[in-house]
């Protein structure tokens, strides 16, 4: 699958999503994806991640909005031009969805919050790709 990247308020988020067949059961309509982020601080200040909003759209179910502290239970502070990458996952009752969602950081210098946006990415099964 393809990385999915933006940058807004000087923080680049790209997002690689990987399907996984092994913990997947499509007979019972469960597929599980992951999704690796790489977060990059381009801006001359340090941030900290306090928490995050995803909405997960799913082909076949209602949107779901997942929202809380941190991510996987971290609030990782970041210098300038440092990064920190986590991977997550995600379940669908299909083998095609969508998400995409912020962050939301806390400029150190000025205490100022600030809204990051995750890029939209698609979560497809492999052989839904051709």
């Amino acid at each position: 699958m393809a990385t999915f990247t933006e940058i807004s308020q000087g923080v680049k988020i790209s997002v690689l999503p990987a399907y996984h067949e092994r913990f997947s059961k499509p007979e019972l309509n469960y597929y599980i994806f992951s999704y690796t982020v790489e977060i990059t601080n381009m801006n001359d200040f340090p941030v900290q991640l306090l928490s995050r909003k995803w909405l997960i759209f799913d082909s076949l179910n209602d949107q779901r909005i997942v929202q809380g502290e941190g991510v996987i239970g971290k609030q990782p502070m970041l210098l300038p031009t440092e990064s920190y990458t986590y991977t997550s996952s995600c379940d669908l009752v299909s083998e095609v969805g969508q998400m995409k969602g912020s962050y939301f950081f806390k400029n150190i210098d000025t205490d100022e919050i600030i809204e990051v946006k995750i890029p939209e990415f698609k979560l497809e099964v492999n052989y839904k790709l051709n």
